[in-house]
């Protein structure tokens, strides 16, 4: 999906995974600084969008996800995801429901995947899964934002601010009231310094919940069974998982970031030392400066100085290890 906003004057086009929005609107530290103080909006309207309705959504999504849902009040906002017979994360899903229906926005370009792994799913439940990707558009306000939603739309409030979907033939109109718009990597860069996880980027084929720090926010560790959960319940009680998250403050000389992907080693072993993890985000921060997450293995000792490729890093601890 190419957004409208791409037209509004400064717009850079993202590329990679977030292609069809902007990057940036020509002044990436000043849109952040703008995110950070709780004004202006992001467009995520390339996120793809599902919703479930039907009188047995909860209880039919509850023996899906990882998360309690069967009780989920209307206009909550929570996470969860959906797991492989092995317990490595396949989708995340950040929903709400609003009474008759949930809506949930994705990763972009899975919703596809999504839809046809719920249908294979729906047996003899009262439930009908849609893909609302072309007709709704996410909108991001950040928090501490004032600006007032239009009526009749579904909203996510979190602590980190209100996803809003509207729908995509109101976008333009949106942004001409509630703007300036910041790009996505001034939303990237919050998301970094947040420490949260992001499917495809924090995550690989054989990524678990424990090791992204996602038990709790997105795993519920006392709620029924779901495909997964052995996996989930074995490293919770009787184990620790092989990798865990890191925030990695990077030397910020450097020209370049490093991309995702680029080794991670322990400094003193230098750049042709062994591969403890790699680096799965960088982003240059208004404040802190560039920054990453990465993976590691769990026994990294938790005060080593690091190097990403040729960038001496400093850790922070996310996941315990």
């Amino acid at each position: 999906m190419k957004s409208p906003l791409l037209s509004l004057p400064g717009a850079v086009p993202a590329e990679g995974r977030d292609e069809g929005v902007a990057a940036h609107y020509g002044d990436l530290f000043r849109e952040q600084r703008a995110l950070a103080d709780g004004t202006g909006f992001v467009d995520l309207s390339h996120r793809g969008v599902v919703t479930v309705s039907g009188d047995d959504r909860l209880s039919w999504l509850h023996l899906l996800l990882t998360q309690h849902v069967s009780d989920l009040p209307p206009g909550r906002a929570t996470e969860a995801l959906i797991l492989s017979a092995n317990g490595h994360i396949e989708h995340a899903l950040y929903l709400v429901d609003d009474g008759e229906t949930v809506w949930a926005h994705v990763e972009p370009g899975t919703q596809g995947e999504l839809i046809a792994y719920l249908e294979s799913m729906k047996f003899f439940y009262r439930v009908e899964v849609a893909d609302r990707t072309d007709e709704t558009a996410v909108v991001h306000l950040p928090a501490g934002s004032v600006t007032e939603v239009p009526g009749g739309v579904a909203v996510r409030e979190t602590a980190y601010g209100r996803d809003v979907f509207l729908p995509r033939a109101g976008l333009e109109a949106f942004a001409a009231e509630h703007g300036p718009a910041a790009g996505i990597l001034a939303y990237e860069a919050l998301r970094v310094e947040g420490h949260r996880p992001r499917l495809g980027f924090e995550t690989d084929h054989r990524t678990i919940p424990h090791e992204i720090g996602l038990i709790g926010s997105a795993v519920h560790l006392q709620k029924g069974c779901y495909r997964g959960q052995e996996t989930v319940a074995r490293v919770q009680n009787l184990g620790k998982p092989p990798r865990r998250l890191v925030f990695l403050h990077l030397d910020g000389s450097e020209v370049l970031l490093p991309a995702p992907g680029t080794p991670v080693r322990l400094a003193a072993d230098g750049p042709e030392g062994r591969q403890l993890g790699f680096v799965t985000s960088a982003v240059r921060h208004h404040e802190l400066g560039p920054i990453a997450l990465a993976l590691v293995k769990r026994n990294v000792p938790v005060d080593a100085p690091l190097v990403a490729g040729n960038t001496a890093a400093a850790q922070e601890t996310v996941v315990e290890p």
